[in-house]
């Protein structure tokens, strides 16, 4: 992903209103994120830890999504839970269904789309095994790691289609 900027970060936000993407809290980190190993930007934010944010390139454009983390888990810690995009397991919370607004009248209605992702929303540095399963959660797979890129970034986009459709 190419560097961007606070302000094309905010005027991407295609499922809330203006205002709350003007409020919304960006990554402590974000000077020093690592672009050239990134997918999408995903984040949760510092200051409204239910709240997620995730910015991916659709498209030659940038689209971001405001995400709502459910609430704690009822699984226990040895449980193992697999972000669908990803699809990396891992466990103790490490996943959470996470839900987007669709866009356009179906959201005014009040409509959403669930998926189980990464609660850190790290999958571009999983898929590429910067960042690995603390507990061993990661899949043996046999295909390479640019097919695990293309995969993960099929998945993202399969989901942008879902909450984008009217």
């Amino acid at each position: 992903m190419d560097p961007i900027t606070e302000r094309e970060i905010r005027a991407s936000f295609v499922n809330c209103s203006k205002g709350e993407a003007s409020r919304l809290g960006l990554p402590a980190d974000f000077a020093d994120l690592p672009w050239a190993d990134l997918d999408f930007l995903g984040w949760r934010d510092p200051g409204a830890p239910e709240r997620a944010y995730l910015v991916a390139e659709r498209d030659t454009r940038l689209v971001g999504i405001s995400l709502r983390a459910s609430g704690g888990s009822a699984r226990g810690f040895a449980s193992r839970s697999m972000c669908s995009i990803c699809l990396t397991t891992r466990t103790g919370g490490g996943v959470a269904l996470m839900t987007a607004r669709r866009t356009g009248e179906s959201g005014r209605q009040g409509n959403s789309i669930g998926q189980y992702l990464c609660t850190d929303l790290a999958c571009s540095l999983f898929v590429r095994g910067i960042k690995t399963s603390a507990v061993g959660g990661d899949l043996d797979e046999s295909i390479d790691r640019s097919s695990r890129i293309l995969r993960a970034v099929a998945n993202l986009q399969g989901f942008l289609d879902r909450v984008l459709t009217p």
